[in-house]
């Protein structure tokens, strides 16, 4: 398995560590995973009219599923 570095602001740190019942890794690993896989259903779709893959607004969309954001809300 390969690791990787995360950055997160200090406020949220300070928030994250209230909960430390949560294991943060694991939650990231899995909106990872779960991005990935939306973005392979994309892929093997149409990949001519994929070009919105890279738009802004589309980025800026919550890497969640809503029933993670329900879960998670109280992070809010």
């Amino acid at each position: 398995m390969t690791n990787i570095t995360l950055s997160i602001n200090d406020e949220v740190y300070k928030r994250m560590k209230k909960y430390s019942e949560i294991k943060w890794s694991e939650f990231v690993r899995i909106c990872i995973q779960k991005r990935i896989e939306k973005l392979q259903k994309i892929d093997e779709l149409d990949w001519d009219n994929a070009k919105f893959l890279g738009d802004e607004k589309l980025l800026a969309e919550s890497w969640l599923s809503k029933e993670d954001e329900e879960a998670f809300a109280y992070l809010q």
